[in-house]
């Protein structure tokens, strides 16, 4: 205790400006001090500023998504020249070159690297009623559509930034089982490992994938594991929920039924009844938790991806 990470930092894409280097159309940057002071102490980054990429330097024309007879070009907003095929044509070139990146950090509202919500302009130059993503962001996410993605805004909610954590890595644990060669045994194991934290997800679908994952044998272990990767990231991606955290915590508290004394028991039966309320945060029952485990000990390596979804460090379970 606590969980054994990999002693080799997992590497994420990030949008250039992020780190503060100065590739914007203003030569200037859009660093995120939580990217580069906090979460770049666990994780490598691979920055990519597409529209240098795309030959357009810095400082350049500010570019813009333009709706034009129904499809979307890229725009400059002065000149009015289309940047669209050397956006695009990069873009697909650099994308091919991130199988080994275990999440992808964009900046929002971004022409290149918008992940959603990106303003669409109408030939007129007035703002239309649809949005888009970006170029570089939307070619990202349908080559890699289960791929973590955030962009930095949305990181400052701590349960976006909860979610983004324990997404990436699970995803990077994912890519290690796929290195390593998948069978059905660590197929399978994979899976117990992360019992609790699909249950705190989704209790239903954790049941149906798990119920679906018993068919896997040698022969189809290939096709099962590229149809479990799209269902396992897809529970992770909703959100957990009160209800959710306490059956699984109270699931867990079985595992310490026996080596707990009658004061341990008491206090953690309302530790966990406390959080059930509302009358305390999250983290209250998990800190006490993994004394508990700590003390007298841990047999289940499902309760560990729970309790150390990534390095405890980077924890903000609080947010719950």
């Amino acid at each position: 205790m606590p969980y054994s990470f990999p002693e080799h930092k997992i590497q994420l894409g990030i949008s250039q400006c992020l780190l503060g280097d100065q590739v914007r159309f203003d030569g200037g940057h859009k660093q995120a001090h939580y990217c580069t002071d906090i979460l770049g102490r666990y994780v490598s980054y691979l920055p990519i500023c597409p529209e240098m990429g795309a030959g357009m330097g810095s400082p350049r024309e500010p570019i813009r998504l333009v709706n034009l007879d129904d499809e979307i070009r890229v725009r400059g907003t002065r000149s009015d020249h289309d940047y669209t095929e050397v956006l695009t044509q990069f873009s697909e070139r650099a994308v091919q070159r991130l199988e080994q990146i275990s999440g992808y950090i964009l900046l929002g509202k971004s022409p290149s690297c918008g992940m959603e919500r990106v303003k669409v302009y109408r030939s007129n130059g007035y703002r239309s009623d649809i949005s888009s993503a970006g170029v570089f962001a939307e070619t990202l996410m349908k080559t890699y559509p289960h791929l973590p993605v955030e962009e930095t805004g949305r990181l400052n909610d701590p349960v976006l930034r909860e979610s983004f954590l324990t997404r990436v890595y699970a995803y990077s644990s994912w890519q290690q089982l796929v290195k390593d060669g998948i069978t059905a045994k660590t197929l399978l194991d994979f899976h117990t490992q992360y019992k609790p934290l699909l249950m705190a997800h989704n209790q239903q679908d954790y049941r149906t994938l798990g119920k679906w994952l018993a068919g896997v044998n040698k022969q189809n272990v290939a096709q099962m594991a590229d149809e479990y990767l799209p269902q396992f990231m897809a529970i992770l991606k909703q959100p957990a929920t009160r209800k959710n955290h306490t059956n699984v915590l109270m699931h867990m508290q079985g595992y310490l039924k026996t080596a707990l004394n009658s004061t341990e028991r008491q206090m953690l039966s309302n530790t966990i009844d406390q959080y059930r309320t509302g009358l305390i945060p999250l983290i209250a029952p998990l800190v006490l938790m993994r004394h508990l485990f700590e003390v007298h000990g841990c047999s289940y390596s499902g309760n560990l991806r729970y309790l150390f979804p990534y390095p405890e460090p980077l924890a903000l379970h609080d947010a719950g």
